[in-house]
């Protein structure tokens, strides 16, 4: 008898160390103290300039370039002050940015800012500085900021053109129209969850035409949708989630998606805990245990727990191993959240035969070989082989087979398909923990393979696969198959 065990929450990961903390300062209209007038202290007083700073220089030479900056700056205005700064000049700065070319005249400055209370930097000298500034990406008011602590600034600026391929430019409208239409969301009357909701429309919108340029009307949109929802938007939502066979890096974009905006995570064992660390950190993380023949969690009481939540608001991911559409008892989960009125919704997910052959680099059809290929669970609802399974189908020299779950019962399985007529020499190979680092194979003519499971103990989860198809390459028994990237 399986025991059962009740959904429990994971204690969150901790935040791993960080070289930098950061930190996105506010400096509209306030005082910023820059000591130098080079090229490099040119940019600074751009940046800070550009930030909506008070930018002082102080230098009795400034370069062409800090002129130029000067006489057009971005935002906030640029004075020059001809004279060496003084310990007065930084009372009630809000930063302090220093360019020096020694080390001693570094020292001092950062020495009188800090008494002075006000972060300081000074420019490539590391050991001076209270913070420093990165690499960044201009979307604003969308701004995202950069750093390698100084190890590679170069590595930083390949990173910040990545990034800046990826990002629309017409994502700072759309994050400019967010900071005008937020009080106008708040006084519309909607719930806490409506307005979730409009904001959920407006990223899914602006992520889908970053061109376009926002309007009025589609603030009104967003409005009306969410009003004609009634009370519909008062519940949450479930979303079923592939998760692959393991490798985080087959998830795919929806997934990392329905992860990063979950509210409550809900995951089993056969999930591969480096796919949390897609979730979005704020986000609670259940685990509804279920394991082949080990202790589980009750179907109903999963069910109960997603619908519950669901109904308090919240947005439930439910993380499946492999594809949930198959073998992932999603037929059960998505007719319970249809029977209480809460949308649900499907992410497909990489299944283990797919991974699995994916990783060896073996075909699971070609023309020659296999004509088709069929997915067969290897146990019932009871734990037994299931007895509807079809044999005439699975001893066709030409079908590729791929067996789910069948750790308890290949034994039996094979001594019924071969006595109606599968060729005990028919290529077969078992894969244990498919596409993760501790990966196992073993390949066997499916005959002999029920007895080599026995002697090596593979750990679960376990897939079998069966096809002529399999025979055409060579597959290491006992090793991992991870390719590194």
């Amino acid at each position: 008898m399986t025991e059962t065990r009740t959904p429990s929450e994971a204690r969150p990961g901790r935040m791993d160390p960080l070289a930098r903390l950061p930190v996105f300062l506010a400096l509209e209209g306030k005082r910023c103290i820059l000591a130098g007038g080079s090229a490099a202290a040119a940019w600074k007083a751009e940046l800070l300039s550009a930030a909506g700073g008070l930018v002082e220089v102080y230098t009795q030479a400034p370069s062409d370039e800090l002129l130029q900056i000067m006489n057009d700056p971005p935002k906030g205005a640029i004075v020059l002050i001809p004279r060496d700064w003084t310990a007065d000049d930084l009372s009630g700065a809000a930063v302090a940015i220093g360019a020096f070319e020694d080390d001693a005249a570094a020292a001092v400055f950062a020495t009188a800012a800090r008494a002075a209370g006000v972060p300081v930097n000074v420019i490539d000298k590391p050991s001076f500085c209270d913070f420093s500034f990165g690499a960044i990406v201009n979307r604003s008011p969308l701004v995202i900021g950069i750093s390698t602590d100084g190890a590679a600034p170069v590595f930083a600026q390949a990173i910040r053109a990545k990034l800046e391929a990826l990002l629309p430019k017409g994502f700072a409208d759309w994050a400019a129209a967010a900071a005008r239409w937020r009080s106008a969301v708040k006084a519309s009357g909607l719930p806490f969850s409506g307005r979730r909701k409009f904001w959920q429309l407006f990223t899914a919108h602006a992520v889908a035409n970053p061109a376009s340029e926002p309007s009025e009307s589609d603030f009104d949109r967003f409005i009306a949708e969410v009003k004609g929802l009634g009370i519909e938007v008062e519940n949450g939502s479930v979303t079923l989630v592939g998760t692959g066979p393991g490798d985080p890096e087959l998830l795919t974009l929806r997934a990392v998606r329905a992860l990063q905006s979950a509210d409550v995570i809900l995951f089993d064992d056969l999930v591969s805990r480096d796919v949390l660390d897609f979730a979005r950190r704020e986000a609670r993380k259940m685990l509804v245990g279920k394991t082949g023949f080990g202790p589980s969690c009750k179907q109903e009481d999963i069910n109960s727990l997603m619908i519950g939540l669901a109904r308090q608001g919240k947005r439930v991911v439910r993380l499946k191993g492999g594809d949930p559409l198959i073998f992932g008892r999603a037929a059960e989960e998505i007719a319970a959240c249809k029977a209480a009125n809460i949308a649900v919704d499907v992410v497909p997910g990489i299944t283990a035969a797919q991974g699995a052959a994916s990783r060896l680099g073996l075909p699971l059809t070609d023309r020659k070989h296999a004509r088709r290929l069929q997915y067969v669970t290897g146990h019932a609802h009871d734990g037994a082989l299931p007895k509807d399974i079809d044999w005439q189908s699975l001893a066709d020299p030409a079908t590729t087979t791929a067996i789910y779950m069948p750790a308890r019962t290949l034994a039996a399985l094979v001594e019924r398909a071969v006595t109606e007529g599968l060729d005990p020499r028919t290529p077969a190979i078992a894969i244990a923990r498919a596409t993760r680092p501790d990966q196992q194979v073993i390949s066997a003519p499916i005959g002999e393979l029920p007895e080599s499971l026995t002697q090596a103990a593979l750990p679960g989860p376990l897939l079998v696969m069966i096809g002529h198809v399999l025979g055409a390459q060579k597959v290491t028994a006992h090793t991992s198959a991870r390719r590194q990237g």
